[in-house]
């Protein structure tokens, strides 16, 4: 693969492994007979002679039961990245009785999302995911099939074309302008403010107003730091590696508590959700024009009236609940992280402000329509996603045998693309330990397209995210109003070296440790106010 970019060195390489391949033992050689392919814990009979490969990738040879468990430590996605420098950009590994293969480069990549991505289409169905039985409706667990493509078109018509989007601005607008207020309020009473606090509960206040047309969420509420917790808990409960998913002997006993968990979270949004829901059908009854909302809850109501489309109301409290937690968390993640390294790289918040002066009018705010004209800011997101992508994996299932360089990827296999690696191999990129916005500067890599593999934040092929279009729109503009409205200075005593930048692992990566910092008044752009 051939990038004539000046930030990229040059593609991944598939470099050459010492790593012991699979034991191969044959039963005669003439085609047409039997050959028996054994690997541990793994076997394959090819009765018909086929020239196919039955050899697993290379990795690190797995102990009795619980294989490479161990291996995948507190933090998988650093400790796969560790392991993939040994035994290659496809790695196996056997998790108690999973067949996994971790993906670590864009080439290969590229093959599991685009060359074979029907094949590679499935989803792994875990503990967590079966708590009220929401993987028999969730658009993230559902089978790349007709109702998943009837979720899929109602997720793209109903909430994220470009039509819905911009008729929906002056909600986003609204949202902005209680960020900045409260900034402001900090500000002139000399308040610090946790930056990840606000991203969450701006970012929770955008998707509950999308879905519902409501606040779910004010700064400095018990009822924010609440629903944090609980979106919190969700996601690192269905990232979290668990022995019941292993090991099935364990499921029903689940040691980790992980389906228990997912159940208490689940039933407390749905607790939320009924109400909504319940008070909207009341008003419906009434046939009062007034009280109609434009939101998706109207939407899919409408749908669920008429007969043909078969979405109930229990469809349409599990599709709000995979839109409402990940549309929050993966948001308010990458504004985090972005807020992070600008306060870390004083230099390249010095820019990014320069940028937005020069671009919006005196007096005026950050509008959407802005973000084509701001190449630099794209390019923080951009090293943004990079270095901190939302999400450290890409998990899909094989839905049959498929044959990757030379290996065997056996069907119901277990595949991570791990995004985490690819963001930070030096064969990839210059200086990859190096938060450098300016390495996508005059760079083609579209982070919207699913296309550039060696940046794919929000995945590839069919099961590319549905709210990129929104989420895109809501980073970008996130953080371009933060920084183009105040300067910030660090808690005293603390250099911007020193910033903690630990992470927490789950479905998302959080920051560890909050970050927190003094919102001053800005000295280019005076404070102003949308409209």
């Amino acid at each position: 693969m051939e990038l004539n970019q000046p930030t990229i060195t040059k593609s991944a390489i598939v470099k050459p492994t010492t790593a012991k391949s699979a034991t191969v033992k044959t039963h005669g050689k003439r085609e047409g007979q039997i050959a028996v392919y054994e690997t541990p814990y793994l076997r394959f009979v090819n009765r018909t002679g086929s020239r196919r490969t039955t050899k697993l990738p290379p990795g690190p040879y797995p102990l009795p039961i619980i294989g490479n468990i161990l291996q995948l430590g507190q933090n998988p996605h650093q400790s796969l990245t560790k392991l993939s420098k040994t035994y290659g950009p496809l790695m196996y590994l056997k998790l108690g009785s999973i067949n996994t293969m971790v993906v670590s480069s864009p080439e290969i990549a590229k093959q599991v999302l685009q060359k074979h991505d029907q094949a590679f289409s499935g989803r792994i169905i875990t503990a967590a995911t079966e708590a009220l039985d929401h993987h028999k409706v969730s658009v993230a667990c559902l089978p790349a099939a007709s109702k998943w493509r009837s979720y899929r078109k109602i997720c793209k018509e109903q909430m994220f074309s470009l039509e819905r989007l911009d008729a929906s601005q002056g909600l986003r607008r609204d949202k902005f302008q209680k960020l900045l207020d409260y900034v402001q309020e900090c500000c002139m009473s000399g308040q610090v403010v946790d930056i990840t606090e606000v991203a969450f509960v701006t970012s929770l206040n955008l998707i509950s107003n999308t879905l519902f047309s409501a606040d779910f969420a004010h700064f400095n509420s018990n009822s924010s730091q609440e629903l944090k917790e609980i979106v919190g808990e969700v996601m690192r409960t269905l990232g979290t590696p668990n022995l019941g998913d292993f090991i099935p002997v364990l499921k029903l006993i689940d040691p980790q508590g992980a389906k228990r968990k997912a159940e208490i979270c689940f039933g407390k949004l749905f607790a939320i959700f009924d109400d909504i829901i319940n008070e909207r059908l009341v008003s419906r009854g009434t046939h009062i024009t007034s009280s109609m909302k434009n939101d998706l809850l109207e939407a899919l109501l409408d749908l669920n009236q008429r007969n043909e489309s078969g979405l109930s109301i229990n469809d349409i409290k599990h599709l709000l609940l995979d839109l409402f937690v990940a549309g929050t968390d993966t948001t308010s993640s990458t504004v985090q992280w972005a807020m992070t390294e600008l306060l870390r790289n004083p230099e390249k918040l010095l820019k990014a402000k320069q940028e937005l002066s020069s671009v919006i009018r005196e007096n005026k705010q950050v509008e959407e329509s802005d973000i084509s004209k701001l190449p630099y800011l794209q390019a923080v997101i951009k090293e943004t996603f990079r270095y901190h992508p939302p999400g450290p994996f890409l998990s899909h299932k094989a839905e049959h045998d498929v044959e990757i360089n030379g290996y065997m990827v056996p069907k119901n296999s277990q595949i991570l693309v791990n995004l985490w690696a690819t963001g930070r191999d030096s064969n990839i990129w210059i200086n990859p330990d190096s938060f450098e916005p300016e390495r996508f500067l005059d760079c083609n890599i579209d982070i919207r397209s699913g296309q550039n593999f060696e940046l794919i934040p929000f995945g590839a092929g069919r099961r590319i995210c549905p709210g990129l279009p929104l989420a895109y729109r809501m980073v970008h503009l996130m953080v371009a109003s933060m920084i183009y409205n105040f300067d910030w200075k660090l808690e005293q005593g603390l250099k911007p070296e020193d910033i903690d930048l630990k992470e927490k692992f789950g479905l998302s990566l959080q920051k560890a440790v909050p970050l927190k910092a003094f919102p001053t008044r800005t000295v280019t752009v005076p404070f102003t106010r949308y409209g």
